[in-house]
């Protein structure tokens, strides 16, 4: 097996306002879709929640589609969004699948009871930080948390962009900073549980309530602030890398994307069944399609590092050697979650 894209290869110590999005069904209605699918003619059909953009979800959903011929019915939220849907369900899921996301809200779900085990049918190994030990989830790619700076807006303030932490807290990015709230964020909560690794809880919380200041705002969803960044609303936002290569430099905004010094967090994306959701046998299709050469190579599009060895990756793509990483403590971070939100939200009111 090839060390590929600086994954397998690395040993990795290293509002819910929801978007229906049908072919077959309107947006407004959203519940009465889920329940009330449009049926393949094959008769086939799978549910399926996404904390992927809804752009991107399309891209994938549309081809599986095409080659599988099953209809999707899908609901894009975060994947906080998710994981919350999926408890309130808990006894009656609407959804049989839950696609993208970080692991660390894997991992919680897990711990609540709300993913089913399923071992994809692959041709590869995935590494043991990959998966949930019992398969009651699965990684399908990986990303680093990184800065979306606008140059334009940067230059008029007389600033750069920031290389590190620290230089978030300069009072001069008073009111120029965005990122979404990590209760609704997997994005943000994997940078929250990046600081805590890097600095140890008290000085991460110490540091958010400082961060604090200099944010003008809050989102739901983790990758929006590199909209706003790009339209020059705000200088910074913090994303992982492959949202801001894709919603910022790839459409053309004034964007850099710039990693910080210290090291960064990264997030292995997650894939998994809903315990006791419909159309349980597709979703296991879908899983095995999803980290096929042929479901990898489609990340190409949104510079998403694939996990199988043989896919393709988008040029300029953010691979795991090319950046310095901090130790994984996804499973530590998912286990404490509920926690390490409580505590940010007393510290910042949000």
């Amino acid at each position: 097996m090839r060390v590929a894209r600086g994954f397998l290869g690395l040993v990795l110590t290293v509002s819910l306002a929801l978007t229906l999005v049908s072919c077959s069904a309107p947006p407004a209605k959203e519940d009465a879709a889920a329940n009330e699918p449009v049926v393949a003619k094959s008769g086939r059909i799978l549910r399926v929640y996404t904390a992927l953009d809804p752009n991107e979800s399309k891209i994938y959903f549309k081809k599986y589609e095409e080659e599988a011929g099953v209809k999707i019915q899908w609901v894009s939220m975060s994947s906080g969004a998710v994981f919350a849907r999926a408890l309130a369900e808990k006894n009656n899921p609407s959804m049989g699948l839950w696609f993208g996301g970080s692991a660390t809200d894997f991992i919680a779900a897990a711990e609540q009871g709300l993913l089913g085990a399923y071992k994809p049918s692959i041709n590869f190994e995935l590494p043991p930080q990959a998966h949930d030990p019992k398969w009651r989830w699965s990684g399908f790619y990986f990303g680093a948390i990184g800065f979306a700076a606008n140059t334009k807006r940067l230059e008029r303030l007389g600033l750069k962009p920031p290389q590190s932490w620290q230089d978030l807290l300069d009072p001069r990015f008073k009111g120029e900073i965005g990122f979404a709230y990590p209760y609704t964020s997997g994005t943000s909560f994997t940078f929250l549980a990046t600081l805590v690794e890097l600095m140890g809880e008290d000085k991460a919380f110490d540091y958010m309530r400082r961060l604090d200041k200099n944010v003008h705002h809050y989102n739901k969803s983790g990758s929006s602030c590199v909209t706003q960044v790009g339209l020059g609303e705000i200088a910074i936002g913090i994303a992982f890398s492959h949202d801001i290569l894709k919603k910022g430099q790839s459409r053309g905004y004034p964007v850099v994307l710039t990693l910080p010094k210290e090291g960064t967090g990264f997030e292995i994306g997650g894939i998994a069944l809903i315990k006791n959701g419909p159309d349980s046998a597709e979703a296991k299709k879908f899983i095995d399609w999803i980290l096929s050469v042929k479901g990898q190579n489609i990340m190409q599009e949104w510079y998403r590092i694939p996990l199988n060895p043989d896919a393709k990756v988008g040029k300029g793509a953010v691979t795991a050697d090319s950046v310095k990483l901090i130790k994984d403590n996804s499973v530590w971070a998912g286990k404490n979650k509920a926690r390490l939100i409580e505590r940010w939200r007393l510290i910042t009111a949000q």
